[in-house]
């Protein structure tokens, strides 16, 4: 494995580093990636300017999956503009609210919410999040812990399910993988049957209905709560929020819960017609055909929302219009901040790094702990490099083999390098899908990524222990001790905090 050493490292910690103290991403990705490329360059600057642009930049915006990833985006954005200004968030938010009361049903429903729009994870936290911060904010929860929601219910979701894209994704590589070492499984087979060792992704997606019942709140997370529940406020004085929502409640005009629920339904309609026409679900839909279903989905339920704006008289048509392309504009923030996380990324397989960090991992190990090594390479991985796809590309073709050589279980193994690439994205402060996660809850991003660290960091270490033992057993019943273990946890520890306060309030 090729590699420049401990210098590929420079990039990533420099963009990671950057974008906590200084809680710019943009700024950040970029510096990181100038100067990994003023290093390629032996320290010319006019050199890597140009390169920067020419090389890294310009590929990125030309690629056809990088330029169907940004017209979707913009077809979101311009849709979840018309939500936001359609008043039918706010009708359904009236109408529900005689049930959805409380603390706790808030973030229930934001959570079953997230896991109904399982097919995309960038659709998530941009249907998910508009639909639900006014309600969060009625009920005094944090913007911060809805966009732990929408981040625990995008990737750990889709992940989990075989037959969108990142299903189709990894079971490519393993197809591949297979062919080489002559395995005769199957790949849909093989990935059906790794989901029960998905720890992190499982742990993630059942740590949100615990915290909302136990109200185990911790870290920043607890202050961001603590903040809105004492002073009404949804942002710190120097948040930062990617999604300013601009539209004033009390001016909102009449409006009906059918411009929410009618075009999301025919968001579903269209996306499942037309993945039916490409043989969904017998045969595999191809990722490319898969995101034009998904923007076509998101066109017609916009198309939609508009007519219905104009015959319940929210807008005029041309306001209308407006609103939909201002929409399309907002998201070049995030379309800029994916386009460098993007480029760093090919910036970083060119220096190494991914390959660097493994052959410090690898060595000589009993079979029974490669899926646990094999984790900590991928963590650490998705973590300098901020993307989960790009880890798991990497990972799978080094832990399949690795697997096989060192007769350590495969499915473990497999589940290991998903769960890493995973909590390495989770914790990453430039990965995409927390970016997503931050813009869908109009959310502060280095807020988001302060107060969803604690509680990964919590399912990254039960997911470490419980591949130890699935090295150990190969048993997919692994993962329900490990439900069971965080669900005590939380439990154990929302009696001491309790406990404490009642003292607290005695004093």
């Amino acid at each position: 494995m090729e590699h420049m050493g401990i210098v590929s490292l420079i990039p990533p910690i420099i963009a990671i580093v950057l974008a906590i103290i200084f809680r710019n991403v943009i700024v950040s990705l970029f510096t990181g990636l100038f100067v990994g490329i003023v290093i390629l360059a032996n320290g010319n600057p006019i050199t890597a300017t140009t390169s920067t642009i020419r090389e890294y930049l310009f590929p990125q915006l030309t690629d056809s999956y990088n330029a169907a990833v940004i017209v979707l985006l913009c077809f979101i954005g311009g849709f979840v503009a018309l939500v936001e200004r359609s008043g039918g968030g706010a009708a359904l938010a009236k109408r529900t609210a005689k049930w959805i009361n409380t603390n706790t049903k808030t973030q229930l429903s934001a959570w079953f919410g997230g896991i109904i729009i399982f097919f995309s994870d960038m659709g998530t936290p941009l249907i998910v999040g508009p639909v639900f911060e006014k309600l969060f904010d009625k009920v005094k929860v944090s913007r911060e812990k809805l966009a732990w929601i929408l981040d625990s219910t995008s990737s750990p979701v889709a992940i989990l399910i075989p037959f969108i894209g990142w299903g189709i994704y990894v079971m490519g590589i393993i197809k591949e993988e297979f062919a080489r070492l002559n395995i005769t499984a199957s790949e849909f087979t093989t990935f059906v049957e790794a989901i029960p060792f998905q720890f992190y992704a499982i742990l993630s997606v059942f740590i949100v209905p615990i915290v909302a019942i136990t109200k185990m709140d911790f870290g920043a997370m607890a202050k961001a709560e603590k903040r809105i529940e004492q002073t009404g406020k949804i942002y710190w004085q120097q948040s930062n929020p990617l999604r300013k929502t601009d539209v004033d409640a009390e001016t909102m005009p009449e409006s009906h819960p059918m411009l929410i629920w009618l075009p999301l339904a025919v968001l579903f309609i269209t996306l499942f017609s037309l993945l039916v026409s490409y043989g969904f679900p017998a045969k595999a839909v191809p990722g490319s055909d898969f995101r034009v279903a998904l923007s076509t989905a998101y066109l017609f339920a916009a198309i939609l929302l508009m007519v219905l704006m104009v015959l319940y008289k929210v807008k005029k048509m041309n306001e209308i219009f407006t609103i939909y392309l201002q929409g399309m504009q907002r998201m070049m923030q995030v379309i800029l901040i994916l386009v460098l996380a993007w480029a760093l990324g090919s910036l970083l397989g060119e220096m190494g790094t991914a390959a660097y960090i493994v052959e410090q991992l690898e060595g000589n190990v009993p079979a029974y702990i490669v899926p646990a090594i094999i984790f900590l390479a991928a963590a650490s991985m998705s973590f300098a490099t901020g993307s989960s796809w790009g880890t798991f590309a990497i990972m799978l073709p080094l832990a399949i083999p690795m697997a096989s050589g060192l007769e350590a279980p495969m499915l473990v193994s497999i589940g290991a390098v998903l769960s890493g690439g995973l909590f390495g994205d989770h914790c990453s402060p430039i990965s995409d899908s927390t970016i997503l996660a931050s813009t869908g809850a109009g959310c502060d991003h280095i807020d988001h990524v302060k107060t969803q660290l604690p509680y990964a960091l919590t399912n990254g270490f039960i997911a470490l222990g419980s591949f130890i033992i699935a090295g150990f057993t190969g048993s997919n019943l692994t993962i329900v001790g490990s439900i069971v273990f965080m669900v005590v946890l939380f439990i154990v520890l929302s009696k001491r905090k309790n406990k404490q306060q009642g003292v607290e309030n005695v004093a």
